[in-house]
């Protein structure tokens, strides 16, 4: 990944490689175990790892665990045997993708302490995984759900503490919540609050029940803008003057559960 004694690393990690390749051409993580290369068994609940944003982009993952002691970015906080009505889907059938979302969010929001408000505003955020192609054709039917030291925006994780249980309870730490850095939120980094920032994700608002069907993404947007203003406004504590911007979901996420926009207010604090 990133000379006699390298010259020696080398090989015994090429052997390695090789001995990988030939129980699976799939890639499933860096610095992988043998043993749970395409491995059926259920996931262990409550292991750490060191996992990278390029690892929480595949399907299946490996991943050696380490001592939760010890520095590690990822934590599994749910598995399970996936439903029967699965027992004959494709691999990358995106019903799966749905109930895993459902799933892991909701054990997601309860392990971290967090309402469905806050867990929109972490800096933290989850990655599932399934059994590899091959073990899924030998009947494998699992789900792992990690807990991750970062989101979709972040080119390297941050390490997190000893257990990530609870971390959201009561008043959150700075260090696990969302900000962003710029002129302009769409544009800026999304950073701890705990580091300089120029905006804060404060709130949240709802923009649609349940139940209800997909209103549009004009709708959508129109009532975050005007529902965002509010909230903000009140935030601040009623201001003369304020900035605000506002991050709206789009069907895809709506489909999947999400009736919130998240509200940013433009502070230093």
């Amino acid at each position: 990944m990133r000379h006699a004694r390298a010259l020696v690393a080398v090989l015994g990690l090429l052997l390695v490689m090789s001995a990988l390749v030939a129980c699976s051409s799939e890639p499933q993580g860096e610095n992988v175990d043998p043993d749970q290369v395409d491995s059926t068994a259920l996931p262990e609940l409550g292991v750490c790892r060191m996992l990278t944003p390029a690892d929480v982009e595949l399907p299946a993952n490996a991943t050696s665990t380490v001592d939760c002691k010890e520095k590690h970015t990822a934590e599994t906080f749910a598995v399970g045997e996936l439903p029967a009505e699965f027992d004959d889907v494709d691999y990358d059938d995106s019903k799966l993708g749905e109930y895993a979302y459902r799933t892991c969010m909701k054990k997601y929001a309860k392990f971290l302490g967090a309402d469905e408000s806050l867990v929109l505003r972490t800096i933290v955020s989850w990655a599932w995984f399934r059994p590899s192609e091959k073990a899924w054709d030998d009947g494998a039917r699992w789900y792992r759900c990690d807990v991750v030291g970062g989101n979709a925006s972040s080119e390297e994780y941050r390490p997190l503490p000893q257990t990530a249980k609870g971390l959201l309870l009561g008043r959150p730490d700075d260090r696990w919540l969302v900000c962003a850095t710029g002129e302009t939120v769409a544009e800026g980094e999304k950073v701890p609050c705990a580091q300089d920032h120029q905006w804060r994700a404060a709130t949240t608002i709802k923009v649609g029940e349940p139940k209800d069907e997909y209103p549009g993404d004009e709708v959508v947007a129109s009532r975050t803008k005007a529902f965002c203003a509010e909230s903000i406004k009140a935030w601040l504590n009623y201001p003369a003057r304020f900035e605000y911007a506002f991050t709206h979901f789009h069907e895809a996420e709506w489909q999947a559960g999400i009736r919130r926009s998240v509200c940013w207010a433009k502070t230093r604090d």
